[in-house]
């Protein structure tokens, strides 16, 4: 068999991490932009390498199943990229204060990288009145990401990685 294929078994867990990533977020969706997508992006970069974009596209998908077809949609077509490539060029980093710093700073920046969307609407004034008024909620987001990163980022790899290694 080629070795860039999926096993049946890494769909099914392809399937069940996208799933939990979403039902994660939705469950979390009381708390003001403070979820576990981002370091479950991480994760999947991290343990799967390539792999680890069917969780994350899945999630996406899921994202516009549920919430519908809008302009913040394109924003989860780069920006979870941008987070999964930042973690595998940091791969190798073991201690978790390296990847609660990546967490939280991608939570600070996540407006900010929304903006080439909002700009094609109404240009980079808008876009830049747009991120700054939801500053606010970048804040949250990115000490929920600190804090979520820092405490379960090594022990869901360590979890994932054994998992994956008896599917391989």
């Amino acid at each position: 068999m080629h070795k860039t294929r999926l096993t049946l078994s890494q769909i099914a867990l392809f399937g069940m991490l996208g799933a939990l990533t979403f039902g994660m977020k939705v469950a979390m969706a009381g708390l003001p932009n403070i979820e576990p997508v981002s370091l479950m992006v991480m994760l999947f970069a991290v343990v799967f390498g390539w792999k680890g974009l069917y969780p994350v596209y899945l999630y996406v998908m899921m994202e516009l199943l549920l919430y519908g077809l809008g302009f913040w949609n394109v924003n989860y077509l780069y920006v979870w990229l941008i987070l999964f490539l930042a973690a595998l060029a940091m791969k190798k980093r073991k201690h978790p204060l390296w990847w609660a710093l990546l967490s939280g700073g991608f939570g600070m920046a996540f407006g900010l990288l929304c903006c080439p969307v909002y700009a094609s609407l109404g240009g980079w004034d808008y876009a830049f009145r747009w991120w700054m008024s939801g500053i606010v909620f970048d804040v949250p987001h990115a000490i929920g990401n600190f804090v979520i990163a820092l405490v379960l980022f090594l022990p869901l790899r360590k979890l994932l990685t054994r998992l994956y290694a008896k599917m391989s």
